[in-house]
């Protein structure tokens, strides 16, 4: 099609958008009027053109409509996860039982295959948690920067060792645990490369990392 067959294509589609009427007026030329199918060769008439542009069309959103409810039931769930656990973790007596509801939910709710959580700063004394063992200075610069939850491939400096030494992990997700200031690091560990990934939403990371925080914080001596 050359400039001129463009330009007068683009004035008859002008045209019959500015006289919607046409049709109605040429009725029977929607009948002469044939167009190629376009799943195949052979030409049918334009009504059943748009009949089948109607059905691929509500084919689609039908497909984004079932996304939309598997997604909605989804993020339902996850909601009711978290509420569970809120109601756990609020109901624990102490910090060592705190850790282990946190675990437990994580783990069977969630069905993270690795958790792993470090505290720094002011800690109970005489405490032998290992969520209590000394971290390093960039650590825990590492921690303060993290403006959202991280999600990728890579753990920084020694996290990975807070991981099971046999466990494969393709994926990690580390969640800042702060109130005033930043006091720990909430280490989730996938053996699935996809299960955290650069990009994703973090919404419901973000809001573990604050129930997370509070929940323990509750525990530690105050600055």
């Amino acid at each position: 099609m050359d400039g001129d067959e463009s330009m007068e294509a683009s004035a008859v589609a002008d045209y019959l958008k500015a006289h919607p009427a046409f049709f109605e007026q040429y009725a029977d030329l929607l009948a002469e009027i044939f167009v190629p199918h376009p799943h195949g060769g052979r030409a049918i008439p334009i009504a059943e053109r748009q009949i089948v542009t109607l059905r691929e069309k509500n084919a689609q959103f039908e497909t984004k409509l079932q996304e939309l409810i598997q997604f909605g039931s989804e993020n339902e769930a996850i909601s009711e996860k978290l509420h569970r656990s809120t109601l756990a973790l609020f109901a624990a007596p102490d910090l060592e039982t705190t850790l282990g509801v946190l675990y437990h939910s994580l783990l069977d709710d969630f069905r993270v295959q690795q958790v792993a959580l470090r505290l720094w700063g002011k800690v109970p004394e005489q405490s032998y948690l290992p969520e209590l063992a000394a971290t390093s200075q960039e650590l825990r610069e590492y921690a303060a920067a993290l403006g959202e939850p991280y999600c990728g491939t890579q753990a920084p400096f020694e996290s990975r060792d807070w991981f099971d030494s046999n466990a494969t992990l393709g994926s990690f997700a580390f969640l800042p645990l702060r109130t005033a200031h930043t006091f720990g690091l909430l280490a989730l560990g996938s053996d699935t490369p996809g299960r955290f990934y650069a990009g994703m939403g973090t919404v419901y990371l973000t809001r573990l990392a604050e129930l997370a925080s509070v929940a323990t914080a509750r525990f530690l001596p105050q600055s």
